[in-house]
């Protein structure tokens, strides 16, 4: 059997060839694109408007994605390793651990990351290698940012990683388009109300117990 024939019939792929710059700059925009409107319409938005959006032809963005799934997958992994990104320099740029957390918060709404909800459907492998690898990278780094505020003596003791990201989530959901346009406007200030009841001391007793990544991922 081929390594070609081998691929087909059990799904996996080989190590990806090394792309020319312009193809490489084709697919990036591509998965820009896509990013810009799956958070705009949703996962189902048309392919050949991505590839306008894109500035490329559906010729191309076939070329390098052959079918919705594996372009979504392909987001998917953007915007996990674009909100690693933010959380690892906002940790490593900001003196004050707090100010890292803040900085980081409102840094990762801007990526639209309540948006993975509906992109993880059934039909993208989230189990698939590349996916465990960003989620990983971006729990660590969510975890470091967390861990060092609340070594600080600056976040309360009773909120978990998990407690941080179903915010994030909420705050980013509804998607633009859905009815809700004008939704974004109040984010950022919406988030500076929760970072500040995140503040040590505690004013108040939370009910139930801190929310995990683990807990998200059992509930997911």
């Amino acid at each position: 059997m081929t390594a070609v024939a081998h691929r087909a019939k059990t799904g996996k792929q080989g190590p990806s060839p090394r792309l020319r710059a312009d193809a490489l700059r084709n697919r990036e925009r591509i998965i820009a694109a896509a990013r810009e409107m799956v958070m705009e319409f949703g996962a189902e938005v048309p392919l050949d408007e991505i590839a306008r959006r894109a500035g490329v032809g559906n010729a191309t963005l076939y070329r390098h994605f052959t079918d919705r799934p594996e372009l979504i997958h392909h987001v998917t992994l953007s915007v996990m390793s674009r909100t690693a990104d933010r959380a690892e320099s906002a940790l490593a740029e900001e003196p004050d651990a707090f100010q890292a957390l803040r900085r980081f918060v409102h840094d990762a709404v801007e990526e639209r990351i309540g948006a993975l909800c509906p992109m993880l459907s059934d039909s993208i492998d989230r189990d698939h290698p590349d996916l465990l690898a960003a989620r990983e990278r971006l729990e660590a780094a969510v975890e470091a940012v967390m861990g060092a505020a609340r070594d600080s003596g600056q976040l309360r003791s009773d909120i978990a990683v998990g407690d941080l990201m179903v915010a994030l989530t909420q705050l980013t959901r509804p998607l633009p388009g859905s009815g809700c346009m004008d939704f974004d406007r109040f984010v950022h200030r919406h988030l500076q109300l929760f970072l500040d009841g995140l503040q040590a001391p505690a004013r108040s007793e939370l009910p139930g117990s801190a929310a995990t990544f683990e807990d998200l991922r059992r509930r997911g």
